[in-house]
């Protein structure tokens, strides 16, 4: 068992994403999760996550604000506090903060190798 509280969580640069904050709260080397790891992201207005197609499996859920995900055939899928979404392995997505508000979101991703 592992706490960790998010004053001591460090942000990092998420690959194709722009105007968010990405942070790590579990992972193999944060708290010894095997499976999967979770993240907490922030929004800004416009911000967001690139198209991307990969191999795990997605879940996000959001605390606060408003996301949009775009499917790979551009159908908008928006997410409100409290929605959530189940993206399948190889499904495709992009994330787009389209309000003049933050949005904060959970990620949870399980690891290729799990």
């Amino acid at each position: 068992m592992k706490k960790r509280e998010v004053k001591d969580v460090k942000p990092y640069k998420a690959p194709g994403h722009f105007d968010m904050t990405a942070l790590k709260l579990h992972g193999k080397e944060e708290s010894g999760a095997k499976k999967f790891w979770m993240g907490l992201s922030h929004f800004l207005p416009g911000g967001g996550a690139e198209y991307d197609e990969s191999s795990t499996e997605k879940i996000y859920f959001v605390l606060e604000g408003q996301v949009t995900i775009v499917t790979k055939d551009k159908e908008k899928i928006v997410l409100n506090a409290t929605d959530s979404i189940h993206i399948g392995p190889n499904e495709g997505r992009s994330i787009i903060n389209e309000t003049n508000k933050p949005a904060s979101m959970l990620v949870v991703i399980n690891y290729p190798d799990a």
